[in-house]
């Protein structure tokens, strides 16, 4: 039986870094991986087929091709064929994608993902080159120091717009709404992304994790720990959760998130691959319980919350120990399992969908809201697109739960405070200065305890 480590991949593809999941499968499931259904004969035909035309490229092109390349291409057009967010990792791209779960890593500060030969944004990063450059959630790609991204991968992509710290990179947009590119030059810079950052709003606690890195629940926990010192527990009114613009991360950090507001033990989520039989569950620590002594939550989400911020967002939803308020989520609710092929680099494949603990698979469909609060656009960016959603991606997988409305929606938060329209619905309903059915939520109505 094979008993190689490998890892769950919970985030949306991610250009400046892929933000994942290591967590090891159990030696049955990596061996249902490993011993997959026997090759039938006309596989083996295919196989010969692609030898066959490998050779004649190899031998007969009017140049000389790479051959390391020509192979790469193949197997990453044949992992695109399946969904967006399976594909190949050379050596390099594997360390990179080690190196990005501590939170710090080398680039432009955006999050990416490759639509219709082009390198989609998916969001830019707080106070990154690439936000102050003015890059904005939705832009295309289409060129690299003037060189065209068509026929790359979105690895390929991601190394060419890294590079030495300090250095200069020129990127050609093209925007939902603009009559031309838009040519802007960023200078690269060390990303150190923040977990969690939080403050005291008068009487609520307000936290906002941006990632789940190995340090954000550490970083969580000092965040309550900090605002409970500030405020007196007569006076907390309670606590914002904020996962807007979170495009995933840690898996275990996600559980972890999620028990800091529950009771010991319970289910966060679970897998669920292929086989019937093939799901593995995740339960909070049960040395551990609600941080917060049960103090009225809401969360916020939007178009830009992912993967495991949509793990935490059910969770919460569905034990009633939250309010949901926002916009619909992103709705990733695939698992990509990162297996490593030696020298070879790593392969990252799409093996499950994740549930959360009522039994929701929101692959193509997304996290929806108890309140549901839209957050109005600034001038300047009215009659751009700015919403997107997996259910949006090319090839993605069509969930059980999808309908044609999708998932996804606009990810988009306000830089000042006094402009949040939903969190300040937020801050009222935590202080009783408007009403809600939805709020506080009724844990009759939840999962059992």
């Amino acid at each position: 039986m094979l008993r190689k480590t490998t890892t769950l991949l919970f985030g949306t593809f991610l250009g400046a870094a892929s933000i994942l999941a290591v967590q090891s499968l159990t030696p049955r499931t990596f061996s249902s991986l490993a011993l997959a259904a026997p090759q039938t004969a006309d596989s083996y035909r295919q196989i010969a087929v692609f030898g066959d035309v490998f050779e004649r490229v190899r031998a007969q092109y009017v140049t000389p091709p790479d051959e390391k390349k020509l192979v790469e291409n193949a197997i990453n057009g044949m992992l695109t064929s399946l969904d967006p967010h399976s594909s190949y990792m050379d050596l390099e791209a594997t360390r990179d994608m080690r190196e990005t779960t501590k939170g710090e890593f080398g680039g432009l500060g955006i999050e990416v993902t490759m639509e219709n030969d082009a390198v989609k944004v998916i969001s830019p990063i707080d106070d990154t080159p690439a936000s102050r450059a003015g890059v904005l959630a939705g832009d295309l790609i289409i060129r690299i120091n003037d060189e065209d991204v068509r026929g790359l991968t979105l690895m390929d992509a991601v190394d060419k717009m890294r590079g030495e710290v300090g250095t200069g990179i020129k990127l050609t947009l093209v925007r939902s709404g603009a009559d031309k590119p838009i040519e802007i030059t960023l200078t690269r810079a060390v990303i150190k992304v923040e977990a969690v950052r939080y403050r005291v709003e008068n009487d609520v606690g307000y936290i906002r994790v941006i990632q789940f890195s190995e340090q954000t629940y550490d970083n969580l926990q000092k965040a309550v720990r900090d605002i409970q010192e500030k405020i007196p527990q007569n006076r907390l009114k309670g606590y914002v959760l904020d996962l807007r613009l979170n495009p995933g991360g840690l898996l275990d950090q996600a559980v972890k998130v999620s028990g800091a507001f529950l009771d010991k033990g319970r289910e966060v989520v679970s897998t669920r691959g292929r086989d019937a039989d093939d799901v593995v569950r995740y339960n909070a620590d049960k040395r551990t319980g609600d941080l917060t002594g049960g103090k009225p939550l809401i969360v916020l989400v939007n178009g830009g919350s992912a993967s495991a911020s949509e793990i935490v967002a059910g969770a919460l939803q569905d034990y009633r120990r939250a309010t949901v308020l926002g916009t619909q989520s992103f709705g990733k609710g695939s698992v990509q399992t990162i297996i490593p092929l030696g020298e070879n680099g790593a392969l990252r494949l799409t093996t499950a969908l994740y549930y959360t603990p009522g039994g929701r698979s929101i692959q193509g469909k997304g996290i929806t809201p108890d309140i549901i609060v839209e957050q109005p656009l600034p001038d300047e960016l009215k009659g751009y697109k700015v919403n997107y959603g997996e259910s949006e991606l090319k090839g993605h997988i069509k969930g059980n739960e999808e309908d044609e409305k999708g998932s996804g929606s606009a990810a988009y938060v306000p830089r000042e405070p006094k402009d949040d329209v939903q969190l300040n619905e937020a801050l009222k309903l935590l202080r009783g200065e408007i009403a809600s059915a939805a709020f506080p939520p009724d844990p009759n109505k939840g999962l059992p305890k």
